[in-house]
């Protein structure tokens, strides 16, 4: 129970690494909130994990300040303030460079860079009240640092993250408020079973490039994001740390087995 007592907010939470990060917390102790457009899913989820757990609708492509805002008050409503910030959300869009349209580019922004950076001044301003410190998370991807051409906006909003990530981290460590990141390779969740891995071939090309041989599993991420939100990783600070089965070390393919 290695977060007892504290107050996680964690978005994009219906499914996926958020689901799986709400329900790693919540298992370690903490409070959760779960934040998501997808409204019916999220309660059904906050209801099963009982108490501790409570849920809000948000459609962080339309995030302003103040909704920001209101996702963080929702914490201390329910549970008297907030210690950790997961800005877990994201969305993909795959289409030719030269084809790709502008709304997909912004969507895929709003969604996956403006909202974590309003969510984070949120949850600082919050956490810099209280006075005791706490943790911010975000999202990145190994696509921060490798191109994948057809998916422009979202390697884009992926870098952003990273360096979004080591600003705030900076800015925020003389308040007790460590941000970090998580840049996954291939996770199983919908998205990714929909997207980059919608086709054998697609499969095959990935795996390929895999050390491990497998994708990860959303719980692995959850165990990332958990362990970043802990005392043990007390001092790591503006990092983003890559769970992704040897990835980005390899520069070369390596057979898959079928």
């Amino acid at each position: 129970m290695k977060h007892a007592g504290k107050v996680v907010i964690v978005t994009g939470a219906a499914q996926g690494l958020g689901l799986a990060s709400a329900e790693r917390f919540h298992a370690d102790g903490a409070s959760v909130v779960l934040v998501d457009l997808k409204a019916e899913r999220v309660r059904e989820h906050a209801e099963r994990l009982g108490d501790r757990a409570v849920w809000l609708e948000a459609d962080l492509s339309a995030c302003t300040a103040d909704m920001a805002a209101r996702v963080v008050a929702k914490a201390a409503e329910a549970f008297g303030g907030v210690d950790v910030l997961v800005n877990n959300a994201g969305v993909i869009h795959l289409d030719d460079f030269v084809d790709f349209p502008e709304e997909a580019f912004d969507w895929v922004q709003r969604v996956n860079l403006k909202a974590p950076f309003l969510l984070g001044q949120a949850a600082a301003r919050a956490m810099i009240r209280q006075g005791r410190g706490g943790s911010i998370i975000n999202m990145s991807s190994i696509n921060a640092i490798l191109a994948i051409p057809n998916s422009v906006a979202y390697a884009v909003s992926k870098g952003g993250i990273k360096q979004l990530t080591a600003v705030m981290a900076v800015g925020l460590i003389p308040h007790n408020i460590r941000v970090n990141a998580i840049g996954p390779g291939t996770i199983l969740t919908d998205m990714v079973k929909s997207s980059v891995m919608a086709s054998e071939t697609q499969r095959q090309t990935i795996l390929s490039r895999t050390p491990s041989g497998r994708c990860g599993e959303p719980s692995e991420i959850a165990s990332v994001a958990s362990f970043l939100a802990s005392d043990d990783a007390s001092y790591i600070v503006g990092q983003t740390i890559y769970p992704d089965g040897g990835r980005l070390l390899l520069d070369y393919t390596v057979a898959v087995k079928d």
